[in-house]
């Protein structure tokens, strides 16, 4: 009886000793954003953790409790990053502490993530740098009456966020960059141009964040760009979304509206109070914007749209609408390219091609140039421009939209687009503008 109860105390103390260390870092990755350094720790299961820093010298030590250390951190590129090294043992018996040794001081910040369908359990830990970039004043932007016009292009995924993946791994997040960085070659050398990259590197940025860059830079206009994949192989075409207030235009719409807005569940963005406002002045000045904001984003589109199907199958032959978050920036019109669908083979192998991501580039940039060409913002280069070679005509008695475009050589279609008129209907006393190059 006794060598029967000795061996069940042994057995509970082996299983105690097992389940002690049950939890394992099976591998960390690094990613270097602008403002921020990014660990992910992949872990075998769920935990808890303490992360708190120390001077003299500058460090930051992270506590996992009851975890052990599996993966290695040898092949980690610390270069371009505040980390000179990583170092790691048992603390207190049963939990695994991690000291990071710092070249300056830094402001962490931790938080665990549970599995989901594409990873399992991780601990991300975000070490933002102290210094903080000045952004220009209004008094730097208004002083400028000729300022260029702000394209901010955002690559969708990133980071530990791949986004699709199509055959031969060809990842989403990868393509879309390589386009962006095309398509912000053509707008900086375009002069009255300026583009701004939200995400310029393998990094993941919070999809509401997005936004806010793209208004701290001052945009005219948001353009997300993305390579979406779907359930079916088959599924092929690139597409253009504006914001949809109502809902998606199609199922296809609405799945790929769900798929991009979960992303901020990989990523581990929090959620976002937007109701520290009155409820009926917020929702009337709220309405108002996102009216015009809207009609210019479904403009644009309708520009883009026409340029992409000139290089590849449309899926649908309008500017679909769905609620991309991203999307959802009621004072800048906003545009998200679906460049097409990278589960689908013959796609893929496409949007892989250099050649052929500039030539979705060019095509995107088209679209854009020739919406802002009519519709110059109010203080920008192309205004001034368009100003300067603009003459006013008043519409008089007998006079028809054909007849006036006769007489300064130019066709209806142009001045139709100039004026912003959709049809041919014109009326006694009223002023057209007339472009003269």
């Amino acid at each position: 009886m006794r060598i029967i109860r000795s061996v069940s105390v042994l057995l509970a103390l082996l299983l105690c000793a097992a389940n002690v260390l049950a939890v394992t870092v099976d591998g960390v990755r690094l990613w270097r954003a602008p403002d921020h350094t990014r660990l992910v720790f992949d872990l075998s299961g769920p935990i808890k953790h303490n992360v708190f820093p120390l001077t003299n010298p500058d460090r930051l030590v992270i506590d996992i409790e009851q975890a052990s250390m599996k993966g290695s951190v040898t092949d980690l590129d610390f270069s371009n990053t505040p980390i000179q090294n990583i170092r790691s043992g048992i603390h207190d018996k049963h939990n695994l502490r991690i000291v990071l040794d710092l070249s300056a001081p830094l402001k962490p910040r931790s938080f665990p993530l549970k599995s989901n369908e594409q990873y399992g359990d991780r601990l991300v830990v975000d070490l933002y740098d102290e210094a903080v970039k000045t952004l220009k004043t209004v008094e730097d932007v208004t002083q400028n009456s000729r300022r260029d016009i702000v394209i901010a292009i955002d690559a969708g995924h990133g980071g530990e966020d791949p986004g699709a993946i199509g055959p031969k791994r060809v990842r989403e997040k990868q393509v879309v960059l390589a386009i962006s960085r095309e398509l912000a070659k053509l707008i900086d050398a375009k002069p009255g141009f300026k583009a701004t990259l939200i995400r310029n590197g393998d990094y993941y940025i919070p999809l509401r964040k997005r936004t806010d860059l793209a208004r701290q830079r001052r945009a005219d206009m948001l353009i997300s760009i993305h390579a979406d994949a779907f359930k079916k192989s088959s599924a092929h075409g690139a597409s253009v979304f504006a914001l949809s207030r109502r809902g998606a235009t199609s199922e296809t719409a609405k799945y790929l509206a769900q798929r991009e807005n979960r992303a901020d569940l990989i990523g581990g963005a929090g959620s976002v109070n937007l109701s520290d406002k009155d409820e009926m002045l917020a929702g009337v000045l709220l309405d108002l914007s996102m009216t015009a904001t809207l009609s210019s984003s479904l403009d644009v589109g309708g520009e883009v749209l026409k340029e992409i199907g000139g290089i590849a199958r449309l899926h649908k032959k309008r500017v679909e609408q769905a609620g991309f978050v991203v999307l959802k920036s009621p004072d800048i019109p906003s545009i998200l390219v679906e460049t097409g669908f990278i589960s689908n083979p013959a796609e893929a192998k496409k949007l892989a091609s250099r050649s052929y991501q500039k030539k979705m580039a060019k095509a995107i940039f088209t679209g854009v140039y020739r919406y802002f060409n009519t519709n110059p913002p109010a203080g920008s280069l192309l205004a001034a421009k368009a100003n300067e070679r603009t003459h006013e005509y008043v519409i008089a008695r007998g006079d028809t939209l054909s007849a006036i475009a006769h007489s300064y050589n130019i066709s209806v279609k142009q001045l139709l687009r100039h004026n912003g008129l959709k049809n041919t209907r014109i009326r006694t006393g009223q002023r057209l503008k007339i472009p003269t190059s």
